[in-house]
């Protein structure tokens, strides 16, 4: 699905945008970038710029017009800060336009447009577009760099694709927070409920302490290394009571 969106930056000046660019795609699953007539690429700026997506920018393809470079999309959103008066549908919230481009990808490509660094995209270029999309900020000083805006928006693409049941995406957690396995608690239960017997804290044969203190670590849900930690304690606690 994500290989279906596409990024088309028009005639980007600076060669630096679109190694960053490259980046923030490369940040959010996103791979396939077309150039319409860029002043400079390939650009050893750009690759400097790319910090490890040069992958993004080796299978870049440069065309000669937006018209090219979305001829095959079933849907072509225009980024724009300025609203023109064409008639094209918008987005005033770049999350409700993800939501569409994902349903959109699982079919046939999609492109977001992003025009010049100074002038964005011109009436003829939004023409191309099937839908515009704004980003809301500051009304004082809404000047975004060109791919601080192309990270904005696929970031809010890669979002809506993550939330759906079909994405398999599966979030990053450290080591440590792994939770244990129900043989490694069970294990644990029963170091717990030996040691308690041992030293004689259970006076109680029908009291529910053991139940109780179960449900509490249950609860708590200790990683796999805080289970381990416990049992340690719980070691070190049996060597000092006295041999039965």
């Amino acid at each position: 699905m994500l290989s279906n969106i596409r990024i088309v930056l028009v005639q980007t000046f600076h060669p630096g945008n679109i190694g960053a660019t490259a980046r923030a795609m490369k940040t959010m699953g996103l791979s396939e970038l077309i150039l319409v007539n860029p002043r400079a690429f390939p650009d050893d700026e750009a690759t400097r710029m790319a910090a490890g997506a040069t992958d993004v920018l080796e299978h870049a393809r440069c065309v000669s017009s937006l018209e090219e470079a979305v001829s095959d999309c079933v849907q072509v959103v225009g980024a724009s800060a300025r609203l023109r008066s064409l008639p094209l549908p918008h987005f005033d919230e770049p999350d409700d336009m993800a939501q569409q481009v994902i349903e959109n990808a699982t079919q046939a490509p999609v492109a977001l447009v992003f025009g010049r660094e100074r002038s964005g995209l011109t009436n003829d270029e939004i023409r191309c577009c099937t839908h515009q999309v704004s980003i809301p900020a500051n009304p004082e000083y809404g000047i975004l760099n060109l791919s601080q805006a192309v990270q904005i928006l696929a970031y809010e693409v890669h979002r809506a694709w993550r939330r759906r049941d079909d994405s398999a995406f599966i979030y990053q957690r450290p080591i440590e927070a792994t939770l244990p396995s129900r043989e490694q608690f069970l294990h644990f239960q029963d170091h717990l409920g030996r040691l308690m017997q041992q030293s004689g804290f259970l006076t109680q044969p029908h009291a529910r302490t053991e139940e109780q203190l179960q449900a509490l670590f249950a609860r708590a849900q200790p990683s796999r290394k805080e289970l381990s930690l416990l049992r340690g304690l719980l070691s070190a606690f049996e060597t000092h009571l006295p041999k039965q």
